[in-house]
C-alpha cells in the first residue's frame, strides 16, 4: 500500500498535463480558425499568436491550482467539476476582453462561448474518468484513528463523509489501549490520526511514526499553529524557531490598506445597482430600516459597528442574541435570497473603505460571541492580532457553523502565514464558496443555546468582579 500510494503524484500530474493539452489545443484552433482571421495575417506573426495561447492556457493553470480543479480523487468530484467550471468561466471572459484589446474593437464573443461549452463537456468526461481510474488504482486508504477523549466524533464523521478515499478501519482510545497494541495497529494500517491527545503522548506516537515511515494525520493545537508561521534562524548549531507573535509589519499592513481602498472602492462602483435593488426590496417587505448595524470586535479587542442589510425581522434578539439556526424562522423573504450569496454583507465594503475592517482578515465577532467563546476558549482572542476582515481563511475552508476553537486555528494559520499572495488567493477563492451551500450553513439549535449559556456565564462572571472592584474602590476610598 505504502509503494502504491507513491504514485497517486504520478497519476495526478498526468491527468493534468492531458487536460492542459487538450485545452490548449481547443483553445488555439478557436484563435487561429476565427479570431486570428478576423483580424488578419499582420496582427501577429509567429511567436505572437503563441504568447496569446500561453497566456489563457497560463491563466488556466492559475486559477485550477487555486480552486482545486486539478486535485482528482483528493477533492470530491463535484469540487473537481465546479473548480473547472470557475476556471473556465473567468478564463473564457479574461480572454475575450484580451481578444477585443487586440482587435482595438469588440469582436464576435460565439466562437469563445462555444469554447465554454466544449470545455466544459471535456471537463466532465476527464474528471469522470480521472476519478474512476484514480480510485480503480488508488482504493480507499485504511485508517486507525487513535483518540485522547470523547470528543471525536465529528472528525470522524468529516472523515466518513470522504468514503472514497479513506475509511477508518479501527478507532483505539490510547488510555484505554496498550502503547505496544497501538503501535503494532500503526504499522498494521500504515496510515493513522492523532486526535486530541496530551503532548507527551502524541509525541510519543509521532517519533515512532515518522520512524517507520507510517502517514500521520494530526489535528493541532492552538501552540502547533503558532509555532507552523515560525522562521528557522540559523544563528548557532543549535536550531531555533522564531515565532515574531506581533501580526503584521508596517509595510504589510501599508500594502494591505491600500489594497482595501482599491478593491472595495472598485466593488462599491460595481455592486451599487445590487445594493439599491437589495435596499428598496427590504424597505418593501415589511417597511423595517433597511440597514442592521452591530458592535463586532476587531484588531486589538477594539469596537466598530459593521453594517449589513437586515435579513432578519426588526428586534430579532429581543429575547436575547442567537446565532441563525437552519430553517430560522427569524429570516425574511428577502434573507432567505440575499443571505445563501453573501449579499447582506455588501455594505461592509463602507467599512472597509472607512477602516473599520479590512477585505481579508479574520471575520470579525460580534461582542457577546467574544465573550462567551473566550469564557470557553481563553486564546480565542489571539485572532485580533489583525484587524477584521469581509472575507478569511476560516471563511474560505471552514463554513458559518465551524466551531470556534477550529475558526481560531484556521485564524491564527492566517495570521501566522500572512502574505500579499496569500490574500489574492483567498480572494479568488471566495468567488468560489459564494456558490458553496456548505459555507452558508446555520448553527444546530443546541450549538447557538451554548454560545448563549456561555455568554450569560460569563457576563455574570464579569458583572461580579466589577461589583467587587467597586466595592473596594470604595473602601479604600473612605479609607483614604
Amino acid at each position: 500500500m505504502k509503494r502504491k500510494n507513491e504514485y497517486k503524484g504520478i497519476y495526478t500530474s498526468i491527468a493534468t498535463l492531458i487536460h492542459l493539452l487538450i485545452i490548449t489545443g481547443m483553445y488555439a484552433y478557436v484563435w487561429y480558425t476565427f479570431y486570428r482571421r478576423i483580424m488578419g495575417n499582420n496582427i501577429f506573426r509567429g511567436p505572437g499568436n503563441l504568447l496569446v495561447i500561453a497566456v489563457y492556457t497560463a491563466l488556466y493553470f492559475i486559477l485550477q491550482n487555486v480552486y482545486g480543479g486539478f486535485k482528482i480523487g483528493h477533492l470530491k468530484l463535484t469540487d473537481v467539476l465546479f473548480a473547472g467550471l470557475l476556471s473556465n468561466l473567468i478564463n473564457t471572459a479574461f480572454a475575450y476582453a484580451q481578444i477585443c484589446l487586440i482587435a482595438r474593437a469588440l469582436v464576435s464573443p460565439i466562437p469563445l462561448i462555444f469554447l465554454f461549452f466544449a470545455d466544459i463537456a471535456v471537463l466532465v468526461l476527464w474528471g469522470m474518468f480521472g476519478d474512476m481510474f484514480f480510485y480503480k488504482l488508488f482504493p480507499p486508504r485504511e485508517i486507525l484513528l487513535i483518540v485522547g477523549s470523547e470528543h471525536y466524533s465529528k472528525l470522524r464523521s468529516k472523515f466518513e463523509a470522504r468514503y472514497e478515499k479513506f475509511k477508518i478501519a479501527e478507532s483505539v482510545a490510547f488510555a484505554e489501549t496498550d502503547l505496544e497494541t497501538i503501535k503494532q495497529k500503526a504499522l498494521q494500517y500504515g496510515s493513522v490520526i492523532l486526535c486530541d491527545l496530551e503532548a507527551k503522548n502524541r509525541n510519543i506516537l509521532l517519533k515512532f511514526c515518522f520512524e517507520n515511515s507510517v502517514r500521520v494525520y494530526v489535528t493541532p493545537k492552538i501552540s502547533d499553529v503558532i509555532m507552523r508561521g515560525g522562521s528557522v534562524v540559523d544563528l548557532f548549531d543549535t536550531p531555533l524557531v522564531l515565532c515574531r507573535n506581533f501580526g503584521l509589519t508596517f509595510g504589510q499592513r501599508a500594502v494591505k490598506r491600500a489594497m482595501d481602498i482599491l478593491i472595495s472602492s472598485i466593488m462599491i462602483i460595481l455592486t451599487s445597482p445590487i445594493m439599491l435593488i437589495v435596499a428598496l426590496a427590504i424597505k418593501i417587505e415589511d417597511r423595517g430600516p433597511v440597514l442592521f448595524k452591530q458592535k463586532r470586535s476587531t484588531l486589538d479587542n477594539t469596537t466598530f459597528k459593521i453594517l449589513k442589510f437586515r435579513s432578519m425581522v426588526v428586534d430579532a434578539d429581543k429575547d436575547g442574541f442567537h446565532g441563525a439556526t437552519k430553517d430560522d424562522e427569524r429570516i425574511t423573504k428577502v434573507g432567505k435570497i440575499i443571505r445563501p450569496f453573501r449579499i447582506d454583507e455588501l455594505p461592509q465594503l463602507f467599512n472597509v473603505l472607512k477602516g473599520d475592517m479590512s477585505i481579508v482578515g479574520p471575520r470579525p465577532e460580534r461582542v457577546e460571541h467574544m465573550k462567551a467563546y473566550t469564557s470557553e476558549i481563553p486564546e480565542f482572542p489571539f485572532r485580533l492580532k489583525v484587524k477584521g476582515g469581509l472575507t478569511g481563511y476560516a471563511q474560505v475552508y471552514g463554513k458559518y457553523n465551524t466551531t470556534p476553537l477550529d475558526k481560531l486555528k484556521l485564524d491564527l494559520i492566517y495570521i501566522q502565514n500572512y502574505s500579499f499572495r496569500l490574500d489574492i488567493k483567498l480572494l479568488l477563492m471566495t468567488i468560489k464558496i459564494l456558490f458553496q451551500k456548505e459555507s452558508t450553513e446555520g448553527f444546530e439549535e443546541n450549538d447557538t443555546k451554548k454560545v448563549y449559556n456561555n455568554y450569560v456565564k460569563a457576563k455574570g462572571s464579569e458583572e461580579k468582579e466589577n461589583n467587587k472592584d467597586t466595592t473596594n474602590g470604595g473602601e479604600k476610598n473612605e479609607k483614604d
